[in-house]
C-alpha cells in the first residue's frame, strides 16, 4: 500500500519526476493522447487488492473491473490510432471488463485457498453457493458456467472496438481478446476445470488465436 501511494505520488508529478520510467511516460504522454489519469483507476484496483476486498454484487465488481483492466485499455487506445476516440474509450474499458471477467475465472481456485473472493455474492446466492474454507459448498460450476457466459458478452461488446482501430492496433487487440474468448469458452463448457488449478491455453491454441487475429485484422 505504501509503495502504491509512493507511485501515486510520483504521478501527481509526472513532469518534474526524476525516475525512468516515469520520465519515459512523461515523453509519451506529451506525444500521444494517453489518459494519463487513468493510472489512478489502476491504483485504485491494486489498493483494493491488497486489501483483500469481496464483492457483494456484479455492479461492484464491474467496478473493480474497470479500474484494474479497463484502465489498461483506456492506456492502450492512447498509442493506437483510433478514428473515434470517445466511443473507443468506452468500449476498450468495457473489453477490459470482459478480460478481467475472464482473470477472475481462471484464478478463482487459487485465490479461495487465500482466502480472496470475487466471484459476487449475490450470484453464489443465486445459485445456492457459498464460500467456506477456501473452496465453495454448493453447485459452484453453476456460478463459473453463468460468470463465463457473462464475460463472453462483455467480450462480444468489447471488440465493437475493433473497425475503430488501424490494421495493426486491431491485431494487437484480437490477439488480447482471442487468447481469453478461448478461455472463457472453455470455462463455460467445462466449468469445473478452473477449480483443478490455473488454467491456461495449450500451445496449439495459443497460435491458432495468433493465426486468426492476424487474418482478421487484415480483412
Amino acid at each position: 500500500l505504501a509503495q502504491l501511494d509512493a507511485t501515486r505520488g510520483g504521478l501527481a508529478r509526472l513532469e518534474s519526476a526524476d525516475d525512468p520510467v516515469l520520465v519515459a511516460l512523461a515523453d509519451a504522454a506529451r506525444r500521444y493522447p494517453i489518459p494519463v489519469e487513468a493510472f489512478e483507476d489502476l491504483i485504485d484496483g491494486a489498493e483494493t487488492d491488497a486489501r483483500g476486498a469481496g464483492y457483494e454484487t456484479f455492479s461492484e465488481l464491474e467496478r473493480y473491473c474497470r479500474r484494474v483492466a479497463g484502465s489498461i485499455g483506456r492506456l492502450s487506445l492512447g498509442v493506437f490510432d483510433c478514428s473515434d476516440r470517445e466511443l473507443g474509450a468506452t468500449l476498450a474499458d468495457d473489453l477490459g471488463v470482459a478480460l478481467q471477467i475472464g482473470n477472475v475465472l481462471r484464478d478463482v481456485s487459487e485465490d479461495a485457498a487465500g482466502g480472496r473472493l470475487y466471484l459476487p455474492r449475490e450470484d453464489l446466492d443465486r445459485f445456492g453457493c457459498e464460500a467456506v474454507g477456501g473452496g465453495f459448498n454448493g453447485p459452484i460450476e453453476l456460478v463459473i458456467a453463468f460468470e463465463a457466459e457473462r464475460g463472453l458478452a462483455w467480450l462480444r461488446h468489447g471488440l465493437e472496438l475493433v473497425p475503430l482501430l488501424d490494421r495493426r492496433s486491431a491485431s494487437c487487440v484480437l490477439a488480447m481478446a482471442g487468447k481469453y474468448r478461448r478461455l472463457l469458452e472453455r470455462i463455460a463448457s467445462e466449468p469445473m476445470l478452473v477449480l483443478q488449478g490455473r488454467l491456461s491455453l495449450r500451445p496449439w491454441e495459443k497460435g491458432l488465436v495468433l493465426a486468426r487475429s492476424l487474418a482478421r485484422a487484415g480483412a
